[in-house]
Formats: C-alpha cells, sequence, structure tokens
C-alpha cells in the first residue's frame, strides 16, 4: 500500500467518503497514518459484509425418513440494527422430513443468507425458519440461535452474557416428546 493515494477513490466511493465524514465526527483525523486508508477497507467490508453468496435451497427426495435430523453449531456474524455493533455467535437447525431432504450445506448457507444484514437476533432466528419452513415443507422445524451482542459488551451494561432464540414450527413445536428431543440435542454441550 505503499505510495498508494486513496483521495480519489474514497471522493469517488460514496460509503468511504461519509466514513472519512464520521471520523472526523467523532474528533480523529482521517488523513493520519493509521487511517489513511481505512475509509476504503470499512466500505469494502459492508459492500462484502451485505452482499451473501445467492445460492439455491437444493433438496432431495426422502425415501421414507421420518426422523430428526440437526445440524448444530453453524457460525454466524450479523450486525445489531440498534447500534451497528457484531453479534455473533451459532445456529443449530433441525427437522423432521416430509418429502424432501436438504443438502447439508445449505443450512449453512440459510444461515448465511439471512446473518449477512442489519438484524436483531430474533428477526434472524425467525426469517431462518420461516425460510425453510417455506421451502423444504418439513413435517417439522427447529430453529435455535445462540448469540454474543458486542451492544451489551461494550455499552450500557457491559456485561459479557449469551442470548438464545428459537422458533418451532410443525411437530417440533406442537408434539412434545419432538420437541424435548430438539432441545436436548442442540442444547447439550
Amino acid at each position: 500500500m505503499e505510495g498508494f493515494d486513496s483521495t480519489a477513490q474514497i471522493m469517488e466511493n460514496p460509503l468511504a467518503y461519509n466514513i472519512v465524514e464520521f471520523l472526523e465526527l467523532i474528533s480523529d483525523d482521517p488523513d493520519r497514518e493509521g487511517l489513511k486508508n481505512t475509509p476504503l477497507r470499512v466500505a469494502k467490508l459492508w459492500t462484502e459484509f451485505m452482499s451473501p453468496e445467492p445460492f439455491e435451497l437444493t433438496t432431495f427426495e426422502n425415501y421414507e425418513y421420518d426422523q430428526l435430523i440437526i445440524s448444530k453449531g453453524i457460525k454466524f456474524h450479523s450486525f445489531c440494527e440498534h447500534h451497528l455493533i457484531p453479534f455473533f455467535g451459532t445456529c443449530s437447525i433441525g427437522y423432521i422430513p416430509d418429502k424432501k431432504l436438504v443438502g447439508l450445506s445449505k443450512l449453512a448457507r440459510t444461515v448465511d443468507k439471512f446473518s449477512r444484514r442489519l438484524n436483531t437476533q430474533e428477526y434472524l432466528t425467525q426469517d431462518i425458519a420461516d425460510f425453510l419452513w417455506t421451502n423444504l415443507k418439513p413435517i417439522g422445524l427447529g430453529v435455535i440461535v445462540k448469540g454474543r451482542h458486542l451492544c451489551q459488551e461494550m455499552r450500557g451494561i457491559k456485561k459479557k452474557g449469551e442470548m438464545l432464540t428459537s422458533a418451532l414450527k410443525g411437530a417440533l413445536l406442537e408434539q412434545n416428546k419432538a420437541r424435548e428431543e430438539f432441545m436436548n440435542l442442540c442444547l447439550r454441550r
């Protein structure tokens, strides 16, 4: 990066230009050595983050499998829509198939699709569940998201903690034994 003049690129990039203004508003000098290329880096981060790769939810015909299928510990990163500060954690998804099975990587891609935007953990959990319920049409579906929120840890109360949210549909909502099995398998360490 030595000898690289980012001024012209910053002027042509509205997001980067606004980062310069932000730095000035919080009383920092965007021209100092450590910050010279920061506006372009931040613009690239947000552009990349807000553009998850599109995908198709690949499904396969189900030949009589009628038990719970769980993908556990899918990592995610998102940004709190209230403070623009990261929250991150893991997502576990379980479903009882009907006519379709889903490719395992597609569950992780679904989490990626909905986490890569401004969010709340509640919306993230519900959006993943609604998408899979609509597209997979399982007998039962459950989503559990565990998240750490830097808006809680860095500001306000300034305490570390973990938030759990769940969305249950079909048999995982209506049948106690199915729900209990899902919760035990997902929440067991």
